[in-house]
């Protein structure tokens, strides 16, 4: 996953092993900044410790783990795509399946058998080839071992057997026809070195320097909450990249980030998830640096508890009860003004939410139709609550069934500008209806998340091109065991309709077909109430030219260059002071330009978030 894919959307986190609401679409958007003792006003990338050139990116995330089988958030699972191949990519042109650790693909007459030819010329770290064995070891393992399976068992769910007949032969055998078998967003990890862990929920891959690895970069180095150092592979398959170091550096404070980038201290910068308008705006212009303002692949929204519980109804945290009426949430849904987000919090660097998927990914993409819609209406509002017996009292307050006024806790990230502002409005609408808010914005949303201790909370996630793995996080088979173990549910979602059309979608080969089922998902999703999407926020981001002389987005046209379904961007990046500066490094090629202030267009293609939850602080 990616993200992957979770604030940007949600992040889960390997202590307790639950997942996080990444508040605000999952747009986990990570900053630019050096990671190395800062340089006070450098003209070029600087030099890494080797002589070489360090491409400094600053993040507003943390590493939540640096296990491939643990981590959920944006940092996290964008690290390890640099880190570890998967079986297949993503053409960073227009997001269709490119090879990665396989070369090809085939599947048996009825789907049930899929045989991947493994590459010969990928090699680990540490010397050793990388094999079909290595894939095989990776699903089995998963497959038998539910720490091993936290962060992507969905995607090995429905396998029923995984082998390896030669090093460069991997077959899966499936219990019912699976759509996502040329997506599986999955790491593969070395045989020779993960299986001599003993307990894959504690294991965080963070001791033990460089880590072992065959993608692009190579992890050396790890601080945590601090940095994050990879070097380059300069034996990669695909050609190693033109960085020599490659430093994710955390700032807690994003002016700070933005401080840095100005100064030169940092090579870019993406936001906590997005730069602010404010932001983005004073680096308009200014030498040396581009911002980058594009459709992004996120959502924004806002979750109510359904009442956590366990996959065998044991009841979890403490849920306010009123929002098991979904005439309470809708309501409450009937007063968030969209229009008011768009255009005074993310001055329209965002898109109005409707569906679940973002219309980067034309073909997922879905809004409510007119008599569906819930739209910003306060006295259908006040209407909707009055009929589920949250009466005034004689304070002009909403009381509950016991009598008491209600006050909600909405769960914020405190790095993200927007959850505090849209905070604001919240208690000023709901306010309005007699409902009180009480806004928790914490710098780590993921415990009381993951423990259901909450009403409501700022969530998002970045959307993968295939959407299995966000439409997975809500189905019942996502949800815990029990209230201490990790599940891969977002915010405790579990509807028996909704489940039946996602065993659906995952069987359906025929792309219009399955399009036409996850659409139906999305329409349930918005019906339940439990999810009200806010935004679609642009990939708002901006780095140094006289650092950073080409990199590529995704997709080419109009896209993100932090948190890309991929390596590209940082794989593509040519220094400023390269001799080869200004090729093309990518079947995308690289963007020279910035594409600023761009509005998306509600038509256009949406771009799956991060596969990842991205709980409250970012997920991927």
């Amino acid at each position: 996953m990616d993200t992957n894919d979770q604030y940007g959307g949600h992040h889960r986190t390997a202590g307790r092993a639950r997942l996080v609401v990444a508040a605000g679409a999952a747009a986990l958007a990570l900053s630019a900044g050096l990671a190395t003792p800062l340089n006070p006003a450098p003209q070029q990338a600087r030099a890494a410790d080797d002589g070489g050139s360090t491409l400094t990116v600053a993040v507003a995330q943390s590493v939540d783990s640096l296990s491939p089988f643990l981590a959920v958030r944006l940092l996290s699972t964008s690290i390890h795509r640099l880190t570890y191949e998967y079986l297949t990519n993503y053409d960073p042109k227009d997001n269709h399946v490119v090879p990665g650790l396989a070369t090809k693909w085939e599947s048996s007459p009825d789907k049930l058998t899929w045989t991947y030819t493994i590459r010969s010329n990928s090699t680990w770290s540490d010397g050793k080839k990388a094999t079909a064995e290595d894939a095989a070891w990776t699903f089995n393992t998963m497959m038998t071992d539910p720490g091993a399976a936290t962060a992507n068992g969905s995607f090995v769910a429905n396998f029923e057997k995984v082998t390896a007949p030669s090093p460069t032969q991997l077959v899966i055998k499936l219990k019912k026809p699976q759509a996502t078998m040329t997506a599986l967003d999955v790491p593969i990890v070395p045989k020779h070195v993960w299986e001599k862990v003993d307990d894959f929920s504690k294991f965080n891959n963070d001791k033990d320097f460089p880590l072992v690895g065959n993608g692009p970069f190579v992890l050396t180095d790890y601080k945590p909450d601090s940095y994050v150092r990879l070097k380059a592979n300069k034996d990669f398959w695909r050609g190693a990249p033109k960085f020599d170091e490659l430093v994710f550096r955390y700032y807690k404070d994003q002016d700070a980030a933005v401080s840095a980038l100005r100064k030169g201290e940092v090579s870019f910068v993406a936001g906590s998830p997005s730069l602010t308008p404010a932001q983005a705006d004073s680096l308009k212009g200014e030498k040396n640096i581009k911002v980058n303002d594009a459709p992004g692949r996120r959502f924004y929204a806002l979750a109510t508890n359904p009442g956590a519980r366990t996959r065998s109804g044991e009841k979890m945290g403490d849920g306010h009860p009123s929002l098991l009426d979904q005439r309470v949430r809708n309501a409450l849904f009937r007063a968030v003004d969209r229009k008011t987000v768009i255009d005074k919090v993310f001055q329209g660097h965002a898109v109005e939410g409707a569906g679940y998927i973002p219309p980067r990914y034309e073909q997922y993409f879905w809004e409510p139709e007119a008599g569906q819609e819930l739209a910003y209406d306060p006295k259908e509002a006040a209407r909707l609550l009055d009929q589920a017996g949250l009466k005034l009292n004689g304070a002009g307050k909403r009381v509950g069934k016991d009598g008491k006024p209600i006050v909600y806790r909405v769960l914020c990230h405190a790095t993200d500008p927007n959850d505090k502002a849209i905070g604001q409005y919240l208690q000023e609408w709901w306010g309005d209806l007699g409902i009180g808010v009480t806004l928790n914005c914490l710098d780590n949303v993921t415990d009381p998340w993951l423990a259901g201790e909450y009403d409501l909370a700022f969530d998002g996630w970045s959307v993968n091109p295939d959407p299995d793995f966000v439409l997975s996080i809500h189905t019942c088979a996502a949800l815990p065991a029990t209230p201490e173990e990790t599940g891969a549910t977002d915010n405790f979602i579990c509807d028996r309709t909704y489940d039946e059309l996602y065993d659906r979608q995952l069987a359906e080969y025929d792309p219009d077909k399955r399009a036409a089922l996850v659409k139906q998902m999305e329409s349930r999703l918005y019906d339940l109430g439990y999810m009200n999407v806010m935004a679609y926020p642009n990939a708002v981001e901006a780095y140094r030219t006289d650092q950073i002389e080409s990199i590529t987005t995704m997709p080419a046209a109009a896209g993100n260059i932090y948190g890309q379904d991929g390596y590209w961007s940082w794989w593509s990046a040519v220094p400023a002071d390269s001799a080869d500066g200004g090729g093309d490094s990518s079947s995308a090629g690289v963007v020279i330009g910035i594409v600023a202030g761009v509005v998306v267009l509600a038509g256009l293609g949406a771009f799956l978030a991060l596969r990842r939850r991205a709980t409250a602080e970012d997920r991927e």
